[in-house]
This record gives C-alpha cells, sequence and structure tokens, in this order.
C-alpha cells in the first residue's frame, strides 16, 4: 500500500512532516509492519515438550530445595 504526500504550495517542510505522520498514523501502515517484523514463530511440538520437562524438573528442583530450608516461600 503506497501512501503518497505532496508539499501543498507554501507549506512548510515541518507541517509537510507532521501531516506525514498523521497520515501513517491513521492508515495503521506502520502497526501491520511491527506486527509483521516482531511475530513469533510457533514453537513445535518437540520444543513444547522440552520445554514442559524442564519445568516439571526445576519444580521438582525448587521443591526439594524449599523442604531442605535453602528456600524461603
Amino acid at each position: 500500500m503506497a501512501l503518497k504526500i505532496h508539499r501543498r504550495g507554501k507549506e512548510s517542510s515541518h507541517s509537510l512532516v507532521r501531516r506525514f505522520t498523521r497520515s501513517i498514523k491513521e492508515s495503521g501502515i506502520l502497526v501491520r509492519k511491527r506486527k509483521i517484523r516482531f511475530k513469533q514463530r510457533k514453537k513445535s511440538g518437540e520444543a513444547k515438550r522440552r520445554a514442559a520437562l524442564r519445568r516439571e524438573e526445576l519444580k521438582k528442583e525448587y521443591e526439594k530445595l524449599r523442604k531442605l530450608g535453602k528456600l524461603k516461600k
């Protein structure tokens, strides 16, 4: 989607930039591009499984330390 902004008559460069910025915000171009740029890939099944196993191990370790009195709740 192309957005064309042309300088009007004796319009100052400051007002031209302000008008351009406002039109970009209103069009939603910037929001869409940021969503695409920072999009996170979905985890694969194997990665989910490994993460779940790691969480379980950490829970066990935490409980063990808590029972030994090395961690305060």
